[in-house]
């Protein structure tokens, strides 16, 4: 694939996946289709050697927050939900390869018959080398959601760029599908996410990115391009920084 005619704004860069997102119209579980399309997205920046690093979650096979609520131990629920995280990196890690892509699952808690420990320098490493690197099991930590995973790996990799990615073409200022004037913000500040309740990622997260200023674009996947609009620096989603 040739480059890109606009120059990259980042070079590396973190991206969020919610398990939700895996579903498609599916119930429950991964679709093959979907997957193969985020892979395909993700491949075409790794085209253009940009650096990839993804966390993704685990809600279309477990939600740990869910399954405490129903009476379960948080903390085996959410060990459960970690688990489930695991399952959709290597779903992930099979779709990209399949493209020709060296990738690694890295682990917070330890399952070295699947994939590696995460071990930051080790990742870092992975990134410089071309390889695309895939956190899994959140934080290895319960009570934590994979957004706080998500800005602490960012952080932890320098990344230039949090990309978090939904359903919805950024943040708005009400629900857009039950609220037809629902404003759709190019830019806010981290402060104004907190102080509106925006709902963005949770406030652990929030605050992880404002205090290590690291920016956070919200967009959606399913725009064929997003993801290459997002590191040319283009409008796309909102942006979320301290700079404004």
């Amino acid at each position: 694939m040739s480059a890109p005619s606009k120059e990259l704004l980042y070079r590396r860069v973190l991206l969020k996946l919610s398990g939700e997102a895996l579903m498609g119209d599916l119930a429950y579980g991964i679709d093959p289709a979907v997957i193969r399309r985020i892979a395909n997205e993700v491949n075409e920046l790794a085209n253009v050697k940009v650096e990839i690093a993804i966390v993704i979650g685990g809600g279309n096979i477990f939600r740990g927050a869910g399954l405490a609520a129903d009476g379960m131990d948080r903390v085996t629920a959410d060990h459960m939900g970690m688990l489930a995280t695991i399952i959709n990196a290597l779903a992930l890690q099979d779709a990209l390869e399949q493209m020709g892509r060296h990738v690694r699952v890295m682990s917070a808690i330890k399952i070295n018959e699947v994939c590696e420990d995460y071990i930051r320098r080790r990742a870092i490493r992975h990134l410089e080398k071309g390889r695309i690197v895939v956190f899994a099991a959140g934080t290895g930590n319960p009570f934590f959601t994979t957004d706080s995973a998500a800005s602490l790996r960012a952080i932890e990799i320098n990344a230039d760029l949090l990309i978090k990615a939904t359903k919805v073409d950024g943040v708005y200022s009400t629900d857009p599908v039950k609220d037809k004037k629902a404003k759709r913000y190019a830019t806010l500040s981290y402060d104004e996410v907190l102080e509106r309740k925006l709902g963005v990622m949770d406030a652990t997260a929030v605050v992880l990115c404002r205090e290590n200023n690291m920016p956070l674009r919200v967009l959606d996947m399913t725009k064929a391009g997003a993801l290459m609009r997002a590191v040319q620096g283009m409008d796309e989603g909102t942006l979320v920084t301290n700079n404004l």
